[in-house]
């Protein structure tokens, strides 16, 4: 095991399940239009459960992203938005939180993608009430604890007896 790598954060499924049921838009900053990109597939998959996303990337600004707006900077989006999405490296996800802890009102969720983290950025970003995951994926969480993941053949370490509920073109819609 490398030594230089931090712990690997735990979050219940309890406090994943309830930070993705109280968001309900979601800025995405490194969105790319690049189709076999993750950013660009994550986006695509939230706006099928009924996430609304605006997709943050300076150098596409103006377009959309598979029907999201894009704009350059988190300040230019024109409503609140509830999640900051990282999809940043590292080191840039410092100056990403201190933006987002610029917003009025703050995101109540900023949310650092696999291998992302910033643990400076998280204590600043905690220390104004805001919720913190880092170095997860939301889509692979919401699939995973919707049971969607389970469609496909993986564990999703949760069991149920329950059928699950499909939308129409058998999408699972924000039920978690």
């Amino acid at each position: 095991m490398d030594e230089t790598l931090p712990p690997r954060l735990h979050y219940t499924d309890e406090f994943i399940r309830e930070t993705l049921k109280l968001v309900h838009t979601i800025a995405m900053v490194g969105a790319s239009n690049n189709t076999s990109r993750p950013s660009f597939l994550v986006l695509k998959y939230l706006m099928g459960r009924g996430y609304r996303v605006f997709a943050i990337n300076p150098g596409l600004a103006g377009g959309t992203i598979a029907g999201a707006p894009v704009y350059a900077r988190l300040s230019d989006v024109p409503e609140p938005v509830d999640m900051v999405d990282i999809f940043r490296n590292s080191a840039a996800a410092g100056d990403v939180v201190d933006e987002a802890l610029q917003l009025v009102p703050l995101p109540k969720v900023i949310w650092m993608q696999l291998s992302v983290r910033h643990d400076a950025a998280a204590a600043r970003a905690q220390a104004q009430g805001v919720r913190v995951i880092m170095d997860r994926c939301p889509k692979i969480e919401f699939g995973r604890l919707s049971g969607e993941s389970g469609w496909n053949g993986l564990n999703s370490r949760i069991l149920s007896s329950r059928k699950p509920i499909m939308a129409k073109g058998s999408v699972q819609k924000r039920r978690l």
